[in-house]
């Protein structure tokens, strides 16, 4: 499917300054980014604006300040890693869209950057404030959003700021938009999801969707427990959400009467308590005793996800398959996160712990499109229009 909305590359930005929404939402440990990933992905948007003559402005959100500036959320280490990143120096402003952020634009030259302070230590940030949507457009002639991982939300630095300037997606958004959607349109067959994670009300929108798209889902992590709950089956001590029951009733029911195929794991990897150290065993089949938990599937089911995996034209993975962060129950994911990057069809893997889990396992590279977003991306799989797409340019 073609992306609607007008690109960077549309754009004339010779000489002009540009606003851009980035995605520099990273985890720090003192001054210091301890994983870069974002910050990489804005790259190629920031290179070809400052390549191209523009006056680079960027602004970001991270963390939860709630409208306050709180040092430790500060920007800086970002604007640090940017520059060592780019290989040119980053200025940084001491405030979000204020007189420090005025006074250092007006004086950028073409090709320059600046990065502005914490967006959400505005409290309009959130709010979408339209006051401060008009401080964000007041800095700039042309405004970019490159920042998919906050494009499902409609903030001030990313729908607002869009109604009062020319609003263009970044090369990231672009092609974010262009890969996630690609799966749920034009998959090459059969079409294999895999789907992790806690809670089935999180996912409830993909499987959904895709119950009437893809030829296979594959249910693992904590997800499967109100599946099995809903079939009759004891889950133990198992993280199970009463509210998931009749999600995963109504889910195994639409699958039964439709002609996407839903697989749950035929036997699990059990734990006596969440911790790396318990006491394990594993069970035939899925029935789990109580006093134990499941922890991740098992070999057998790991075996067959990884098979079905490799036989697919198209793989879509979001959520790990157990609590891969503990040794003892790593096993599972690592099968299927291997199987993914060794598999020939086309792979996308989108969400924050599958692709911490990627990066566990080192296997990054392997994966044809790892998305940046997590709710973002969910939200684009489940078929909604994300506020800070909506709000850009048509093409």
């Amino acid at each position: 499917m073609a992306f609607g909305k007008a690109s960077v590359k549309d754009a004339d930005v010779d000489g002009k300054r540009v606003l851009v929404r980035v995605d520099f939402n990273v985890p720090l440990d003192g001054d210091e980014v301890t994983d870069d990933t974002r910050i990489r992905a804005a790259l190629p948007t920031i290179e070809y604006l400052t390549g191209a003559g523009a006056k680079v402005i960027l602004c970001s959100h991270l963390g939860r300040p709630k409208g306050q500036a709180v040092p430790e959320l500060s920007l800086a280490p970002a604007a640090k890693r940017l520059a060592e990143l780019a290989g040119q120096p980053v200025e940084m402003a001491a405030d979000v869209a204020g007189e420090d952020s005025r006074a250092k634009a007006e004086a950028l030259e073409p090709g320059q950057i600046l990065l502005l302070e914490n967006t959400r230590y505005e409290a309009g940030e959130s709010d979408n404030d339209p006051a401060l949507a008009e401080r964000f457009a007041s800095l700039a002639d042309i405004y970019v959003n490159d920042a998919f991982g906050a494009a499902h939300r409609a903030h001030a630095s990313t729908a607002g700021v869009a109604a009062d300037l020319p609003a263009y997606a970044g090369l990231l958004l672009e092609r974010e938009v262009e890969n996630l959607t690609s799966v749920a349109t034009d998959p090459k067959r059969p079409l294999v999801v895999v789907l992790g994670g806690a809670k089935v009300s999180d996912k409830v929108g993909v499987i959904d969707r895709f119950l009437e798209i893809a030829d296979q889902i594959l249910i693992g992590g904590a997800m499967c427990f109100p599946f099995y709950k809903a079939q009759g089956h004891s889950i133990g001590d198992s993280l199970c959400h009463d509210d998931d029951i009749p999600l995963a009733q109504e889910a195994l029911d639409k699958a039964a009467a439709g002609e996407c195929e839903l697989v749950l794991p035929t036997d699990l990897a059990l734990g006596r308590e969440f911790s790396a150290d318990t006491e394990t065993a594993s069970s035939e089949g899925v029935d789990v005793d109580e006093g134990w938990m499941g922890l991740d599937i098992g070999p057998k089911s790991a075996k067959d996800y990884a098979d079905r995996v490799a036989a697919a034209g198209t793989v879509l993975w979001n959520g790990p398959m157990g609590a891969f962060e503990l040794d003892p129950f790593a096993a599972g994911t690592r099968t299927v996160a291997e199987a993914v990057a060794k598999a020939p069809g086309y792979t996308v893997v989108g969400g924050g712990d599958s692709v911490a889990a990627l990066v566990k396992f080192d296997l990054t590279d392997d994966v044809d499109w790892v998305s940046t977003g997590g709710g973002a991306s969910l939200e684009l799989l489940e078929g909604k229009e994300l506020p800070g797409v909506a709000a850009l340019n048509d093409n």
